[in-house]
């Protein structure tokens, strides 16, 4: 009984599918972070020369105001450029952020919309429940692996700053073109060589993240089974209704039995009844069909409704095994079945 309830079993895909549908799916911050971080640098250095002219745009137009006296509407004017050189300089790195955030979701774990995230939860709002979590040992953990993921990634920028510095009484003696071109370029590579640092914790961390997600999901062996009776019935039950519906067409099959031309058995353990019926079918079809303890009551019923039996075992075993019921003779056992047909129309001088 304790190893049902031990969550031994991998999650089935309805759990994980139920898991979906409540927003809790497969989320690693760090991958995010890095598809993130990766798209704005990029859209920084591309975009830097289109930003760079609004900056000096809204620049030139402060050093324009000098002199001129402060009223009302050159206040209008002033926040009005502001704002529209401050948005044209944002909004690009803005969007692609955004674009990056649904990047970097639709690549963990698809397209999802659910409004179970959004939904009021009391819970949520538990002071005690709330200040359990933030001591726990969960947040304790996740604040060392963040700890120490910033001060690898600063630490390895830092030594690459350092040999940059030590370039520096080179650097000096350079025009100043050339010196902003010497620090885009070793910023471009710090940028990148911690990015990498950050992208290999990513990694690692979508790898736990997932391990997390599915072990958390796990299921008993009993939780795999209710929900397998939930999916497709209780079994007890689909056999009862599977017996009751073979009790029923066995009823059928043999209140059927009366109407038939001839028996045909073993004689022991096969009874076969078959029914020829000129003007509804072209060959004479089987109508009920049995083995030892079945066969027997065809052949009481045959017996109690003058209904001819003849014992004929290669044929018996033949239409019992090859024939199902309301189906017709094939065309191999038309001559055997219809030298059994002739003798029973002769008996009954048909």
């Amino acid at each position: 009984m304790a190893d049902d309830q031990e969550k031994t079993e991998e999650p089935t895909a309805k759990k994980i599918d139920d898991a979906r549908k409540e927003g809790n799916v497969p989320k690693s911050q760090d991958a995010s972070g890095v598809v993130t971080l990766f798209i704005a640098i990029l859209t920084l250095l591309l975009l830097f020369p289109f930003m760079s002219h609004h900056m000096i745009t809204l620049v030139k137009y402060y050093f324009s105001l000098i002199g001129m006296d402060l009223d009302r509407a050159l206040m209008i004017d002033i926040a009005l450029v502001t704002i529209k050189e401050f948005l044209l300089i944002i909004m690009p790195l803005a969007v692609a952020v955004a674009i990056a955030g649904v990047i970097a979701a639709l690549s963990q774990f698809g397209f999802l919309f659910t409004t179970k995230a959004i939904v009021p939860d009391l819970k949520k709002i538990d002071p005690i429940k709330g200040t359990k979590n933030l001591v726990s040992l969960k947040k304790l953990i996740e604040g060392v692996k963040i700890t120490f993921k910033s001060f690898t990634t600063l630490g390895v920028g830092f030594v690459f700053f350092f040999y940059f510095i030590l370039e520096l009484p080179t650097v000096a003696l350079f025009g100043l073109g050339d010196q902003l071109d010497w620090l885009k370029e070793k910023a471009i590579i710090i940028a990148f060589v911690m990015l990498f640092i950050i992208f290999v914790f990513a990694i690692i961390d979508v790898i736990i993240v997932r391990k997390q997600y599915f072990d958390n999901l796990k299921m008993s062996k009993q939780e795999v089974k209710d929900e397998m009776k939930n999916m497709e019935g209780d079994p007890l039950v689909k056999s009862k209704i599977k017996q009751k519906q073979m009790e029923i067409s066995r009823q059928r099959m043999m209140a059927d039995i009366p109407d038939a031309d001839v028996v045909i058995t073993n004689p022991t353990h096969y009874a076969v009844a078959v029914k020829y019926d000129e003007g509804k079918s072209h060959a004479p079809i089987v109508i009920a069909k049995g083995v030892d303890h079945i066969a027997q009551q065809i052949k009481k019923i045959a017996r109690e409704n003058n209904v001819h039996i003849v014992q004929n075992p290669p044929l018996a075993r033949s239409l019992y095994s090859e024939v199902d019921i309301n189906q017709n003779i094939p065309e191999a056992l038309f001559g055997a079945v219809a030298e059994v047909l002739a003798y029973v129309y002769k008996m009954n001088k048909k």
